[in-house]
């Protein structure tokens, strides 16, 4: 009798991982527990950090409240950081959504190499942000840069005086926009095609039928039916762009005269460099609800466009 009570308990409990009430949480819950490590716990630690006078060599201070967030908003130098924050995650993204849009077109279509150039495509999104960082940063190099000796054979710029592109403020913007366009532009060149490949053939043909081809095809057919795979695409650049840290780093430093210095560039070098964690913290906090605000934004236009 017992012995036949307890067969019959033991499917019941092996029945409890085919119920999407016991399956569900159990397959969800290592991402969960692994986003709360990686993620939560430094982001906690960052929220306590900044509302204390927590200094370097220490994990700890004395409760100042929101004085470090007040301190840094009066801070020159931050008002450019965010300033420039927001020019080249939003410039960059316009030139990747452009650039996406016309590359994912070509991409979809037949013709010979086309394995080789998608893998060219893609080979700026499969190398590390380091080691092509670096390989701009000689690129852009004042006196061995490939850029200003091709420039100077189209007789573009004068050889003698070749532009300094990290050395000036605009330049040095200009070349973290590229660098940025550059590095995000395959990964959203692989979400566009899918996004094309999504459509279905009856709308390319109904479009045919009724004369649009070329540009009109792709302003009132193509880029409506994608426009709610663009705007996920748009997010996750905007996110990649302006939590970056290497390129601007790497490339500058935030130099000219701390010109070219973005939010997390500018929280390295005051938490970091300077030894002010709770300053260093607060700047970089200053990210979250600009990011928050995009991302609300985002979903809600996606998911118009998606209903629409």
């Amino acid at each position: 009798m017992e012995a036949s009570a307890a067969a019959r308990a033991r499917p019941r409990r092996r029945d409890l991982l085919e119920q999407r009430r016991f399956l569900a949480p159990a397959l969800i819950s290592p991402a969960v527990i692994a986003v709360a490590l990686v993620v939560g716990v430094p982001f906690g630690w960052a929220i306590y950090l900044s509302l204390t006078d927590a200094v370097g060599g220490s994990l700890s201070g004395h409760f100042i409240g929101i004085d470090n967030f007040v301190n840094v908003w009066h801070d020159p130098v931050f008002r450019t950081a965010l300033e420039n924050t927001l020019i080249f995650t939003f410039a960059s993204q316009a030139v990747v959504l452009v650039g996406a849009s016309i590359l994912s077109h070509f991409l979809v279509r037949d013709f010979r190499g086309k394995w080789l150039v998608r893998f060219l495509v893609i080979l700026p999104w499969a190398a590390p942000v380091v080691l092509s960082t670096l390989g701009w940063l000689y690129i852009f190099d004042s006196l061995y840069s490939v850029i200003n000796w091709t420039l100077a054979h189209m007789h573009l710029v004068s050889s003698l005086n070749p532009p300094q592109w990290l050395g000036r403020e605009n330049l040095a913007k200009l070349a973290i926009i590229m660098v940025h366009a550059w590095r995000i532009l395959p990964f959203a060149v692989v979400i566009f095609i899918a996004g094309l490949s999504s459509i279905p053939t009856e709308v390319e043909d109904a479009a045919k039928i009724d004369g649009a081809t070329g540009l009109r095809k792709l302003w009132y057919v193509t880029l409506p039916l994608q426009l709610p795979i663009a705007l996920v695409a748009l997010l996750f650049g905007i996110v990649f762009t302006a939590g970056d840290f290497a390129v601007v780093y790497l490339l500058t430093n935030g130099n000219p005269a701390n010109s070219t210095h973005v939010l997390t560039t500018w929280a390295f070098a005051k938490g970091i460099n300077a030894g002010s964690l709770g300053e260093g913290a607060a700047i970089s906090l200053y990210l979250f609800p600009l990011l928050l605000v995009v991302t609300i934004a985002m979903l809600f236009f996606a998911r118009r466009a998606q209903v629409s």
